[in-house]
């Protein structure tokens, strides 16, 4: 502090001190701390199990790169649910995959039978076209995770050929604009893709300074970075949980070529909405 008008003072600094006591913890680590640590890195590692040949146990993986010419990424609740309304069947789709993964936010097994409150990530694919591949990722992959998700997804995949569209979902308090977000008109969608992409998007882009995160950016990051074309649609919504309106937001996108040839009847895909909102509804709720 300054005794008298002009002193120069010199504040205090912890240059390099950081840098030691980082040192020091490093040195300090035992052999139990190593232990812990490989079995925490263990315990994070992603399995993805394929099931891509008939009759494949459900532990087999895919020995070689498949033929993928449409890879269909919903990452969430709600894109999982919309896929379920408006492209999913049992008749026309089978599953062909999952991701089994740990962290501190979530947990998935190997099992298929979920509920759409759970956390999952299925692979499916189009019986009458078998290089049409469908995702749907409602779990919850952390940051350290993100790569080997990527990894051992794609790497299942030959990329000639490939086409990819991501759906997710966003906070819209998240949207940067000088408008106020209370009357932006939620939810609405926004796109971004890469270089690659060539066909019309179904919805405005994405403006500056506005970003993506998490797994849906790391799938476009991916398809850029191997000039895969991909388009990442994003709906800004004020609803966490699963909604109608959130879901029937990525309504448009049916008429996008990648998914107007999938889209089943929509007087069912009404009927399965909702029972998905029933179900959901129904197991949240706790009786006393």
């Amino acid at each position: 502090m300054a005794t008298f008008f002009g002193e120069v003072v010199v504040a205090p600094s912890r240059a390099g001190v950081d840098d030691e006591e980082s040192a020091e913890e490093a040195r300090e680590e035992t052999p139990e701390d190593r232990e812990i640590r490989r079995e925490l890195e263990k315990k994070r590692e992603i399995d993805v199990l394929w099931t891509l040949k008939s009759g494949a146990s459900a532990g087999s993986s895919a020995d070689e790169p498949f033929v993928c010419s449409k890879f269909i990424v919903a990452i969430g609740h709600n894109a999982a649910a919309f896929l379920s309304s408006f492209i999913l069947d049992s008749v026309c789709w089978e599953v062909v995959g999952v991701v089994k993964l740990w962290n501190e936010w979530c947990r998935t097994s190997n099992t298929t039978n979920v509920l759409p409150t759970d956390s999952f990530c299925l692979f499916y694919r189009l019986i009458s076209d078998p290089t049409v591949l469908l995702c749907q990722c409602s779990c919850y992959v952390a940051e350290d995770q993100q790569f080997q998700w990527l990894e051992k997804v794609f790497g299942c995949m030959r990329k000639e050929s490939l086409q990819v569209t991501i759906l997710s979902t966003c906070p819209v308090a998240d949207y940067k604009t000088q408008e106020s977000t209370l009357t932006l008109p939620s939810p609405f969608l926004k796109a971004l893709k890469t270089k690659e992409f060539k066909e019309q998007v179904c919805c405005p882009l994405l403006e500056q300074p506005n970003i993506v995160r998490d797994l849906p950016a790391a799938v476009l990051s991916y398809c850029q970075v191997w000039h895969i074309p991909a388009v990442l649609y994003q709906c800004y919504t004020d609803v966490i949980k699963l909604d109608t309106v959130t879901i029937e937001a990525f309504k448009p996108l049916l008429s996008s070529k990648i998914l107007k040839s999938l889209v089943k009847d929509v007087s069912e895909s009404i009927k399965i909405l909702k029972k998905l909102l029933t179900t959901n509804e129904t197991h949240n709720n706790i009786y006393i």
